[in-house]
């Protein structure tokens, strides 16, 4: 079994022992949601650089992160398993949640959105990146042969979580600073 190090490394590099490790450890679940939390709170720090870092931005941006996440894991996991699964699809929830977690370790570099100009190339690049790592983790932990159904599943699922996370950017108010 790998150590979380090679698992975080194995996601970003797409490798599909690594998802198909984790689909079947039942145990890897809490490491998965501590990559999904690093990963938004990376998302978070990455966010504030388009606009200055602020606490309000950074707590609006993991949260933002987090939420747009879980929206495409529940997404992915219903279009995949009840709307367009192939025949030898077999899947529950904790092994979708265990490889999607994990394909949000490329997120991880979002913090760099940090340095000064950077911002929307390094999301853009993070953003991708996940995405690809998202049809992977698809693919494996919905047990499809073909990646063109998985990249249908992921992409809608990835559209709406994004259009979620952007409403909740815009619809925040921001706090206040008092006196």
């Amino acid at each position: 079994m790998s150590t979380l190090t090679e698992r975080l490394i194995g996601a970003a590099r797409l490798d599909n022992r690594i998802y198909e490790e984790l689909e079947a450890d039942v145990g890897g679940t809490a490491q998965a949601m501590m990559v999904v939390v690093a990963s938004s709170i990376a998302g978070g720090v990455g966010a504030a650089g388009l606009g200055g870092f602020s606490a309000t931005s950074l707590v609006t941006g993991t949260v933002a992160a987090l939420i747009g996440w879980g929206a495409w894991a529940v997404l992915t996991y219903v279009i995949g398993t009840k709307m367009l699964p192939e025949p030898g699809t077999r899947a529950d929830i904790g092994e979708l949640l265990r490889t999607t977690g994990f394909a949000s370790a490329p997120g991880l570099i979002r913090v760099a959105g940090l340095v000064p100009g950077l911002a929307s190339l390094v999301l853009l690049v993070a953003a991708l990146w996940m995405l690809a790592a998202m049809i992977v983790a698809v693919r494996q932990a919905l047990d499809y042969k073909s990646t063109g159904r998985a990249v249908l599943v992921c992409f809608v699922g990835w559209l709406v979580s994004i259009a979620i996370a952007v409403l909740i950017g815009l619809f925040t108010p921001p706090l206040q600073s008092g006196g």
